[in-house]
C-alpha cells in the first residue's frame, strides 16, 4: 500500500510538471505570473492525490466534485498537450531551417558586398531581429489556450455524458443448445454502477427505469454496485427492489464491493430482492445461469470457485456465466460455457483511456470470445472517479438470446 501511494505521488507529481512547463513557464514570460502559477499548479498537484486517497477512505468525501473534476481536466490536457508536441516539433524545426537559410544568405550577401563602401551606416539592431523569440511566445501560448479549451471542452460533454441516464444497447446472441421454447429470451445485463459520493438515488431509479423498460425475462447486476458501505448508500440502492423481470433479478460481487464490505451488502441485495450468485448456478428453465465470485474476492477470503459454480452439471443444457471481470473467461472456459456476461471495464470510461484497458482485459465493450469463450462486456451504468465519460456512454444492455 505504502509503495502504491508512493507511486501515485511520483506519477501525479511528474504530470504536473509538466503542465507547469507547458502552460505556465512556456507561456508566461512575466516573473509574478509565473510564481502565482506555479502555485497553483503546485495546490492542484497535492489535491489529484488527496482525492483519490481521502474520498475512498471515505475521510474527506467533499473533495469529490472538486477533486475529480480536476483529475479529469488534468488527463485531457496531458492528452492535448502530448499530441501537440509533434506538431510543436515540426514548427520549430521549420523555424530552424529558415534561419539557417537566412544565416546562409546573409553571408553570401555580406561577402558579396563587402567591397562596396556606404556613407550610411547600418540600421540599429532591434529585438525583432531576433528569430524565433517572439514566435516561440506565441506558438507556447497558442498551444496552452487550444489545450485548455479543448480539455475543457471535452470534459464538459464528459460529465453531461455521465451523469445523463444509461443507453440501451441490444444485441442478439445465439446458443447452440439453447432450447427453442426458449429462443428470444431476453437478458438484461448491468455493471458499475457505483453508488457514492457523486451520486444519489435519482441516479439508481435511472437506471431501474431503463431495466424495466426493457422487459427483460432475467436480469443480471454484474459487480461494482457500491463504493462506500450499506450505513452511508444503503439509501441509495433501494430502487433495486423495483427492478421486474420474469424469471429474477441476479447479483455477482466485483472487485468495488471487497472495498466497501462485501458480506453487508450481498446481504443488503439479497433484501432488495436481487438474488446474490455465490458461487452457484440455477436452472431457469432450460438455461443454466451460474455466477462466481470475483477475482479480487480472494484477498478477503471469498475467491471465484468455478467447479462448483460450473462442475458437476449437465453439459446438454446451455450456461450463462455471469463475471464481473471478463478475464474470468480464462478459468470458466475448461468448464463449456456457453457465454459470460461481464462489466468491470467501463468500455475505458474516458478516452482514450481504453487503449490501456485493453493491457489487462481481453474486452473491454461488446462481445468478444476469450479462450473460445464468448464473452460480453457491458460499459456499465455508473462511473467510477471523474464523473466524466467519452466514447463510452453509460449502458444498460439487452442479450436476445437466440436458437441457431
Amino acid at each position: 500500500m505504502v509503495v502504491f501511494v508512493g507511486l501515485i505521488f511520483v506519477v501525479v507529481g511528474l504530470i504536473h510538471f509538466y503542465l507547469w512547463k507547458r502552460l505556465v513557464k512556456d507561456p508566461l514570460p512575466g516573473k509574478r505570473a509565473r510564481r502565482i502559477g506555479a502555485i497553483v499548479v503546485v495546490g492542484l498537484a497535492v489535491l489529484a492525490p488527496a482525492t483519490l486517497i481521502g474520498v475512498r477512505s471515505g475521510a474527506v468525501p467533499w473533495l469529490a466534485w472538486p477533486g475529480y473534476l480536476w483529475i479529469a481536466l488534468m488527463f485531457y490536457l496531458l492528452v492535448t498537450l502530448a499530441v501537440l508536441e509533434i506538431p510543436r516539433l515540426a514548427v520549430r524545426l521549420v523555424w530552424r531551417a529558415q534561419r539557417r537559410t537566412e544565416k546562409e544568405t546573409a553571408t553570401v550577401a555580406g561577402q558579396g558586398e563587402s567591397s562596396v563602401l556606404t556613407a550610411e551606416p547600418p540600421p540599429p539592431t532591434t529585438s525583432d531581429d531576433k528569430p524565433g523569440i517572439d514566435r516561440r511566445l506565441v506558438l507556447a501560448r497558442g498551444a496552452a489556450i487550444f489545450a485548455g479549451l479543448t480539455a475543457a471542452g471535452v470534459t464538459g460533454y464528459g460529465v453531461k455524458t455521465a451523469l445523463g441516464g444509461p443507453r440501451i444497447d441490444r444485441i442478439q446472441i445465439p446458443l447452440a443448445k439453447l432450447p427453442r421454447a426458449m429462443d428470444g429470451t431476453r437478458l438484461a445485463v448491468v455493471s458499475d454502477i457505483h453508488l457514492g459520493p457523486l451520486t444519489g438515488m435519482n441516479h439508481t431509479r435511472r437506471i431501474v427505469d431503463v431495466i424495466n423498460s426493457v422487459q427483460a425475462d432475467i436480469v443480471c447486476v454484474v459487480g461494482d454496485l457500491v463504493d462506500g458501505s450499506v450505513a452511508e448508500l444503503g439509501r441509495f440502492a433501494a430502487p433495486l427492489a423495483e427492478i421486474q423481470s420474469r424469471q429474477g433479478a441476479y447479483f455477482v460481487t466485483g472487485n468495488h464491493e471487497y472495498y466497501s464490505g462485501f458480506q453487508e451488502w450481498v446481504d443488503e441485495v439479497a433484501r432488495l430482492n436481487v438474488r446474490p450468485l455465490r458461487n452457484e448456478r440455477l436452472e431457469l428453465g432450460g438455461l443454466d445461469l451460474a455466477g462466481v465470485n470475483d477475482l479480487g474476492g480472494a484477498e478477503e477470503g471469498d475467491a471465484p470457485d468455478f467447479a462448483k459454480a460450473l462442475g458437476d452439471r449437465d453439459t446438454s443444457r446451455p450456461v450463462v456465466l455471469m463475471a464481473h471481470q471478463p478475464l474470468a473467461a480464462r478459468d470458466a472456459a475448461p468448464f463449456g460455457v456457453d457465454l459470460q456476461v461481464s462489466g468491470h471495464t467501463h468500455g475505458g470510461q474516458m478516452a482514450p483511456f481504453n487503449l490501456l484497458v485493453k493491457l489487462e482485459q481481453p474486452v473491454v465493450s461488446g462481445l468478444g470470445k476469450v479462450d473460445g469463450v464468448p464473452v460480453y462486456v457491458t460499459n456499465g451504468a455508473g462511473f467510477w472517479g471523474p464523473p466524466v465519460r467519452v466514447g463510452a456512454p453509460p449502458q444498460v444492455s439487452v442479450i436476445e438470446l437466440r436458437t441457431p
